[in-house]
């Protein structure tokens, strides 16, 4: 991102909209805007492999290893608003397991993107696929679109939920049950 031409931009945008791009409360806007931008787009700029980092480590388990309760702060694709809410990650390794906080790294990268809920929930679980290739992968996001909550239809309490099933969580209802009653989802 360019900054002279990214602020350029927020400064004809505030004339487009009636301000005026020089008095006090503003003359700094144009540069803060571009520094936020650049911030909540950063994910673009990233690699799964560059965040995870190389922590994988070989450890035999048994059971389902979940990570609920992840917060995400993402910007619609669509009207270029916030919407913000968790994610919970499962997945069955074979062997192989990822450091517990390159999870959230993960989810940062991809929601530090212009995004779509539907699309941050498969890519997160792509990703757990790809790096150790476990069994299966749960991923299940909860969020609120400032979009849905400040203009158009302005429902202040709704959420959208979305799931990503992969392998086994999503061919056997066993394991897709135990997944959803760890967190907290019937």
């Amino acid at each position: 991102m360019n900054n002279k031409n990214s602020e350029k931009c927020v400064k004809q945008l505030l004339i487009e909209m009636g301000e005026d791009p020089t008095r006090e409360g503003l003359m700094k806007t144009p540069s803060r805007v571009t520094s936020v931008m650049k911030f909540i787009t950063s994910g673009y700029s990233q690699t799964v492999k560059q965040v995870v980092n190389n922590a994988i480590f070989t450890q035999k388990t048994q059971g389902m290893i979940v990570i609920k309760n992840i917060e995400l702060y993402s910007t619609c694709e669509h009207h270029m608003l916030p919407f913000f809410g968790t994610c919970h990650i499962g997945y069955i390794a074979q062997g192989k397991i990822i450091g517990i906080s390159k999870f959230a790294r993960i989810v940062d990268m991809y929601a530090r993107r212009l995004q779509l809920q539907e699309r941050l929930t498969e890519q997160i679980a792509q990703a757990i696929m790809e790096l150790v290739n476990p069994l299966g992968v749960g991923v299940v996001v909860n969020a609120q679109h400032l979009c849905m909550m400040m203009r158009g239809v302005e429902k202040q309490n709704s959420i959208m939920t979305t799931s990503a099933l992969l392998g086994i969580f999503r061919e056997d209802s066993a394991t897709r049950k135990e997944f959803y009653s760890v967190i907290g989802t019937t």
